[in-house]
């Protein structure tokens, strides 16, 4: 199955690639490998989950924005290649969670992102991650994140 297919499958409409809201590529392709920027919960236009897990966020909308943080990746690596079916393997993601002091619960969140990830691309989706907890976010988002990919032509 393709993986617009297992989008359609899943109800899962991906959105338009955001724009780089600074100085910077939203991605960039060397070799065969593409590098997005940090994505964030942008959803129509807008910061979907801002604020900080442990405080202002729960961790059920952390795992959610992680998840739409995904689907903002995603769609970038859908600009960088044209077809999602080129995509080989998800390499890593980085994830960063904006939260409050004594949060520990980072990895559970950025499970939102690698459920879906794993979801879509099956066994192409299994990939190492870094998951940390900083205490400032740009535009309060509550987490960010970063795909790298492998893909072929």
């Amino acid at each position: 199955m393709s993986i617009e297919d297992k989008l359609a499958e899943l109800g899962i409409t991906l959105p338009v690639a955001p724009a780089a809201v600074a100085a910077y590529q939203p991605w960039i392709r060397t070799g065969n490998l593409i590098f997005t920027s940090g994505q964030l919960p942008w959803r129509d236009g807008e910061i979907a989950y801002a604020g900080k897990l442990g405080a202002e966020i729960s961790d059920e909308d952390g795992y959610q924005s992680a998840r739409q943080c995904a689907l903002n990746a995603i769609a970038q690596l859908k600009t960088a290649t044209g077809d999602l079916d080129k995509i080989q393997k998800i390499v890593r993601i980085e994830g960063y969670v904006h939260c409050a002091e004594g949060f520990r619960g980072h990895p559970q969140v950025l499970n939102g992102a690698s459920d879906l990830v794993s979801e879509l691309f099956g066994e192409r989706g299994h990939h190492t991650r870094l998951a940390l907890g900083i205490n400032e976010m740009p535009l309060n988002a509550a987490v960010q994140l970063a795909m790298t990919a492998e893909v072929a032509d």
